[in-house]
């Protein structure tokens, strides 16, 4: 009977918490967090493995509120069970990950308690969520990522890893289409560890889910291979435990979980869906939740006597045990296979293992074009022979996008000549019967691939995701959660221009380069050709707090002679000057990227034999770019250079910025077109023709400017 108490009396805590902090903000969600107490509850007290005193603790259960808006119900659980901060975030000094004043300070400034949860912000917060079903497929990364961490490292007698992944959702993430995508291939995969926890409320923003949503939710969970487990009633605390139990004891699937729930209200006579799901319940309807809770209705953010006694001695004290027999699991394991440790350890302080860049590819300009998709993977699979948590795959492109992993049978890298003829076995793949695999099929499924990959990343492996550029379009809210997290997520884009040709201007990437490059915290790399493939991912591998997004030509380029032009590792300041004027004093810049940086070599050829001194900068990242010095900056762009030329087979949209306004802009403003490559390319001026006439009238325009560029015009008269 004490017990039953405790555990009312707790759950009611953290309801009248979550009203409070909604209430003193005036803004945030009160009802999910209501009815959603005591699943969370239950699932946190009696079964979550999770050590307070570390919260990074690598086999700890991870528990996912793919439901953000609720997320005053996770910022009260993290303060009552006592977690500690421990992201890197917080100052100096020992402190709760949420304290009281945090909740007293919901979503106003400095609080760790943001109106949607964020990850590496407030420790205890497995990912940042609030796009509806993102946090969903992220756990679905993050039960991946255990899976392999478990085939990859456990050992007889040493078991290591071998946590499981809860997500909470509601309505609107069942909806959401990432969530189908993410699903399907958690069944196939036949994911034991993953439970998602759907509180069906039957509420959303617009009023009761009758006016949308009417399909079977648990006809289609087990049509994708799922157990299904069905909750009556919410405040149920035995059937929520048997439903846990049952997850615990099902080994060959993903679990679901239907708990059935009603949103949490103040007053039953003053039912206001908007109110309850989206706005604070007021002053009146607050007093009247609190009196039918048994709190005292003129208290705020009381935390009732034996409350948190209570939580540190089941969810605490199971933690703190629970990580202590698992560091002396890892102690004898260290001692009995320290190399492996070793890797753990790397991985998760985000190391990178000593000469993993030994053996990379120089490619020489013999004649040979190579596309940069085709360079990307031989450098792919010479890095990923030392560094073994490297992993990932394509949304069903691989074969395109050259991102799969070549292995021998007995789990060696075939050698890099050998890799074009090479094709991955069986076992080097990701299935339900081998999750020791690297190479994944994600299916065509981009946005939950992207989504996936942010899981994989928070569980410290190193992945790296892939398909066509243009596609980029259909998981920009997984790699913008990316850039928000800090998160190394490499995404390898391909097919990267209007040179795609005959499949035409729906597969054509035009505005893609723009978009991305306006995402902030997201490193973009467009290289020209294979050496500078292999500079940009020696960036890539070296930067382990933000994602990288690299873009590749599916056509054949020309690889610069390096002995006669700029060395491929001026890329890692993000732009620098691959051909320039005899006297380093040109008359015109012609600065490009990717596969219009060869265009732009031509022309400088052609107007060095003309006379006319160019200088010729690529520009593969300009956020690399952006972040040097300004005296570095003017080296590369001298600002008594107005006459610019840039080249990129895209959108012109924020070329201004080098061009000045007065520049040209070779670019697209339009979409492109269904025709072969070439035909292509010369149709909208992406010809060496082209590029060396609007340097000319750039140099004429500009010719007023200085005595220098007035003996440049008369040259060009005369040639004339």
């Amino acid at each position: 009977m004490k017990q039953l108490m405790l555990d009312q009396l707790a759950i009611n805590t953290l309801r009248t918490l979550s009203i409070d902090a909604v209430q003193k903000a005036k803004s945030g969600h009160p009802g999910t967090p209501m009815d959603a107490a005591p699943t969370a509850y239950c699932l946190w007290q009696r079964f979550l493995r999770f050590d307070p005193k570390d919260p990074e603790w690598l086999n700890r259960d991870r528990f996912v509120l793919s439901s953000g808006h609720a997320c005053a119900l996770l910022y009260s659980l993290l303060h009552l069970t006592g977690v500690k901060a421990k992201a890197a975030s917080y100052p100096a000094g020992e402190r709760l990950a949420v304290t009281m004043e945090d909740l007293k300070q919901f979503r106003q400034l400095g609080s760790r308690c943001t109106g949607h949860p964020e990850h590496g912000w407030t420790s205890g917060v497995e990912t940042t969520t609030g796009p509806l079903g993102q946090g969903l497929a992220t756990s679905v990364g993050m039960s991946i990522a255990e899976r392999w961490q478990a085939a990859t490292y456990n050992r007889p007698d040493y078991t290591l890893f071998d946590h499981n992944v809860y997500a909470l959702c509601g309505d609107g993430d069942m909806m959401e289409g990432i969530s189908s995508e993410a699903a399907s291939l958690a069944g196939h995969l036949k994911l034991s560890n993953l439970c998602w926890i759907y509180d069906a409320n039957h509420i959303s923003i617009e009023g009761s889910i009758e006016i949308t949503f009417s399909e079977d939710v648990a006809a289609r969970f087990k049509a994708y291979g799922w157990n299904v487990v069905r909750v009556s009633d919410a405040n149920d605390l035995t059937q929520l435990s048997a439903a846990y139990q049952a997850f615990i004891d099902t080994e060959d699937r993903p679990t679901l979980i239907i708990v059935q729930s009603h949103i949490g209200y103040g007053a039953p006579h003053k039912q206001d869906t908007a109110k309850a799901h989206g706005e604070p319940l007021g002053v009146e309807e607050v007093h009247l939740a609190k009196e039918f809770y048994g709190a005292d209705p003129e208290s705020q953010f009381d935390v009732a006597a034996g409350v948190v006694d209570y939580f540190a001695a089941n969810f605490g004290q199971r933690g703190v045990k629970t990580h202590a027999e698992w560091q002396k699991t890892f102690a004898a394991y260290h001692y009995q296979y320290p190399e492996l440790a070793g890797q753990i350890t790397q991985m998760q302080q985000t190391h990178l293992p000593q000469a993993w860049d030994f053996g990379l590819p120089t490619f020489t300009a013999d004649g040979k074009d190579i596309s940069t998709r085709e360079s990307s993977g031989l450098v792919l699979n010479t890095i990923a022979q030392r560094v073994p948590w490297l992993l990932g795959g394509s949304a069903d492109l691989s074969p395109s996008t050259k991102t799969e992993l070549s292995f021998e049978s007995n789990g060696s890298m075939r050698q890099i000549g050998e890799l074009k003829a090479g094709k991955p076995t069986s076992s080097d793949y990701f299935q339900a019967d081998n999750y020791a695999g690297r190479n994944f099929h994600f299916g065509v499924r981009e946005h939950a691939m992207c989504a996936i990959g942010n899981g994989l990343a928070l569980s410290k492996l190193r992945p790296y995701v892939a398909s066509f550029f243009v596609f980029t379009d259909y998981c920009r809210a997984a790699l913008r959660l990316s850039a928000m997290m800090e998160l190394p997520l490499i995404s390898i884009w391909t097919h990267d221009s209007i040179s795609m040709g005959e499949d035409g201007p729906t597969h054509q990437p035009v505005e893609h380069l723009a978009a991305m490059r306006a995402m902030p915290g997201i490193l973009v790399l467009r290289p020209a050709d294979a050496n500078e493939v292999v500079e940009a991912w020696r960036v890539i591998m070296a930067n382990n707090h933000m994602p990288a997004c690299l873009v590749l030509t599916r056509q054949a380029l020309p690889t610069l002679d390096r002995a006669k032009y700029g060395s491929a590792s001026g890329l890692a300041f993000g732009a620098y000057i691959v051909a320039d004027a005899k006297d380093g004093k040109p008359d015109v810049l012609l600065l490009a990227t990717g596969s219009e940086v060869s265009l732009c070599v031509a022309a400088y050829e052609q107007l060095k034999i003309e006379g006319i001194k160019a200088r010729v900068v690529s520009m593969p990242s300009w956020e690399l770019f952006e972040s040097q010095l300004q005296e570095y900056k003017d080296q590369i762009l001298p600002p008594a250079v107005q006459a610019r030329v840039a080249v990129e087979e895209g959108s012109t949209f924020g070329w201004e910025r080098y061009t000045g306004y007065a520049g040209t802009i070779i670019g697209m403003q339009t979409f492109g077109l269904s025709a072969p490559r070439k035909v292509v390319e010369q149709h909208f001026g992406f010809d060496p023709a082209h590029i060396i006439k609007s340097a000319k009238a750039q140099i004429a325009r500009h010719a007023g400017s200085s005595s220098h560029h007035k003996s440049t015009l008369t040259s060009l008269k005369n040639l004339e």
